[in-house]
């Protein structure tokens, strides 16, 4: 599903104008954006949990080349749904 596909979605079910879900969407990504950023986890119920996990520097070596190479720490965002988003998928 694309962005126009989400937004006219939740338009119709909200019965909002698409500015406005456009205006929440955006909203919601500056939340997540910051509390992310702060390695702070995001649990939304019925949905899921989003977290940050940060990684450490770390040097790689090339097994052909023997070259090595430091890779920058990074955070990366997981997702975990929760348990009533997995039975309600499970059950279409």
């Amino acid at each position: 599903m694309q962005h126009k596909e989400i937004v006219d979605s939740l338009s119709q079910s909200l019965g909002r104008s698409k500015g406005d879900i456009n205006k929440l969407i955006e909203a919601l990504s500056n939340v997540i954006v910051e509390r992310c950023s702060e390695l702070d986890s995001i649990s939304v119920p019925r949905f899921g949990t989003i977290e940050a996990v940060k990684h450490k520097e770390f040097i790689e070596v090339d097994k052909e080349t023997g070259n090595k190479s430091l890779i920058p720490p990074c955070v990366e965002m997981q997702f975990t749904p929760s348990t009533v988003l997995k039975k309600q998928l499970n059950q279409s």
